[in-house]
């Protein structure tokens, strides 16, 4: 097996990888269940009763219209980096605008995270369980209109109340914090009934399951559930898993969060630690998918009163700022299983973006550096090409002389190249090493947010997007080309044909490549074909004995 034959056999090879990583990504076996023994502290039964049952429309409730969602007065909420709405019905969070990010179809609107038709639902409900409290079907007095926050302000907040005749009285209140994706929803309740009561409240995510418009064509990104716990670390919890009831997370815990997931964004129950709770999923008839987290109030006293706050982070993928929030909320940020490379490269890229203010010149940048890395290992394998590209008249002469003799052929040469002192495999090294490099870039490009709709200059206004005009591409096509002159050619046809037809072919694969990635490559084929040239042209100078300094 000659040079040319095992280039061909590593670049199959890493399209092979990269399929198979894309494809592992989203079909990871879920992990299995922990079982629960009679002796461990996990309760056997649920802590509080059934949630089908606890939140059955109550008697007289007017059925819910249009969309399914019942309307009513509505808080207009505006801070510096988000706008939304909150209904008097169920104090629900009906619609999520983020005004830093454009939407993925036509960046000069903002992109909306939550909304209310049926065919793209997803919003943010909450209730109370227990004593007639008001469930997320509740009625709650909202005075309505805008709540701005205002310069020189750090949040702005958002109240609804409920009264019960039985005399508690529950007030809902939202905190918006400025800079901040991060919306604390509390409750209040007191108590002014004759008897105690010992409410739970539950915190819920409603969303469709197809993936979000304008989600990569050709690459798969996970949509669905996410749950962390300490023990058992980040599991995900696939919309098709729901459906089958093959949800394998751990149902209880003292922390955690739930999540549900989508490409570049997640919105996230953030539960405190050492509070207990029950994490549930459940699929609807209409195919509404839920995802929410109980935890316990407490014990309300006559005349007493508690408050409970659980924060909701509904954002970007912002990774310095997740891992902050809580826990592993950073893994959220999918790097598969490159992410132990992944993680490092980001954060070099991050780096050099902070000098330069462009992700694009980071890019750069980050190849030069990677390629200084390997510099040692370029070298070491093109002084090998180039040793091939001399003893390519001496094989072709072997050729010649043994005709279809191949196993006499094969030992001339494995002579020829022992004698020589070469390494035939020598030049594919650099090509393995770096594809592992290549892939996770490769996902941190696509899985990164501070990459999404991220301008480089004239045409390239989107790194994490293919090429529009394939100019990228091309010039990747015209190097590897270049590339290709400097290899030594093959001494049989059909692999010197493929060889010819190769770089063509690779570019057209990278038409679908986000446009950063292939930047990283013509980068790096530039790189490379000037210190080959230099190698090979040092070598073959030394071989004839006109060796330039």
């Amino acid at each position: 097996m000659d040079t040319q034959r095992l280039i061909l056999f590593v670049v199959f090879s890493f399209a092979v990888l990269l399929l198979w990583d894309a494809w592992q990504k989203d079909h990871q076996p879920a992990p299995q269940a922990p079982s629960i023994s009679a002796s461990s502290t996990v309760p056997a039964q649920p802590p509080v009763p059934s949630l089908g049952q606890q939140l059955a429309p109550p008697a007289g409730q007017p059925a819910a219209v249009g969309d399914g969602l019942l309307r009513g007065p509505r808080a207009k909420v505006k801070t510096d980096v988000l706008n939304a709405v909150i209904d008097a019905n169920g104090g629900d969070i009906r619609r999520l605008e983020f005004t830093k990010y454009g939407d993925s179809l036509d960046p000069k609107k903002h992109f909306v995270l939550f909304e209310e038709p049926q065919d793209k639902l997803y919003i943010a409900q909450t209730g109370l369980i227990g004593a007639s409290l008001p469930s997320h079907r509740a009625q709650f007095k909202l005075t309505p209109g805008d709540y701005v926050l205002g310069p020189g302000d750090s949040e702005v907040k958002v109240r609804l109340e409920w009264v019960d005749s039985s005399g508690l009285q529950v007030s809902k209140i939202y905190t918006f914090h400025r800079g901040s994706y991060v919306i604390d929803v509390a409750y209040e309740i007191q108590n002014h009934g004759p008897a105690a009561v010992e409410p739970y409240a539950y915190y819920q995510l409603l969303r469709h399951g197809k993936p979000p418009a304008g989600d990569p064509k050709f690459v798969s990104t996970y949509t669905g559930v996410a749950v962390y716990t300490d023990k058992e670390k980040y599991q995900k919890v696939a919309f098709p898993d729901i459906d089958k009831g093959k949800q394998a997370y751990p149902r209880y815990s003292d922390d955690g969060w739930i999540a549900m997931l989508q490409h570049y964004f997640l919105s996230a129950w953030l539960p405190g630690d050492k509070l207990r709770r029950e994490f549930y999923t459940k699929v609807g008839a209409d195919g509404i998918y839920t995802a929410g987290v109980v935890v316990p109030v407490g014990v309300i006293q006559p005349g007493a009163s508690k408050t409970l706050t659980v924060p909701l982070y509904a954002g970007p993928q912002e990774q310095d700022k997740l891992s902050t929030l809580s826990p592993g909320l950073g893994l959220t940020v999918d790097y598969g299983w490159l992410t132990i490379i992944a993680t490092p490269l980001f954060a070099v890229l991050s780096f050099m973006h902070s000098w330069t203010n462009n992700w694009g010149a980071a890019i750069i940048l980050l190849t030069i550096l990677i390629k200084l890395v390997f510099f040692p290992l370029s070298a070491k394998s093109y002084r090998s090409m180039a040793q091939m590209r001399v003893l390519a008249p001496k094989l072709q002469k072997l050729k010649e002389q043994y005709g279809e003799d191949r196993q006499r052929l094969h030992q001339a040469m494995m002579e020829l190249y022992k004698t020589e002192k070469v390494n035939p495999l020598g030049g594919c090294l650099p090509i393995a090493v770096q594809i592992p490099v290549f892939i996770a870039l490769y996902w941190v490009l696509l899985a990164s947010v501070e990459m999404r709709q991220a301008p480089f200059m004239l045409w390239i206004q989107d790194l994490s997007t293919p090429d529009p005009f394939y100019v990228l591409p091309v010039i990747m096509g015209l190097t590897m080309i270049i590339q290709t002159r400097l290899n030594p050619t093959p001494p049989d046809p059909i692999q010197a044909k493929v060889m010819k037809i190769m770089p063509i072919a690779f570019s057209i694969f990278f038409f679908f490549f986000p446009a950063g990635l292939v930047l990283y490559w013509v980068v790096n084929n530039v790189l490379s074909i000037t210190q080959q040239w230099f190698i090979t042209r040092r070598l073959e100078g030394a071989q004839t004995g006109n060796v330039k300094r």
